[in-house]
């Protein structure tokens, strides 16, 4: 099974005080059953490769519709 970790970044983000935008993308990869990990600079979750599209596509949809102003993500395979 290929599997993919997505690093995401969703702005403006401030350390310990994430925004209701932040914790919308949050609950959006929490609600695909993802096991959200999140650090000072990024958060991150590790799916499968066929739920990359909905994972994705839910938390960048639950940022913007938050008031983000910027959600970055970065994609790497982690199966070798």
């Amino acid at each position: 099974m290929t599997t993919v970790r997505v690093e995401f970044t969703v702005e403006p983000f401030v350390d310990g005080e994430p925004g209701e935008h932040v914790l919308a993308a949050w609950q959006a990869v929490e609600a695909r059953g993802g096991e959200l990990s999140s650090g000072p600079f990024s958060s991150e979750v590790t799916v499968a490769a066929a739920q990359l599209d909905a994972v994705v596509g839910d938390l960048v949809r639950a940022a913007f519709a938050h008031g983000a102003d910027r959600v970055s993500v970065q994609l790497e395979r982690v199966d070798r």
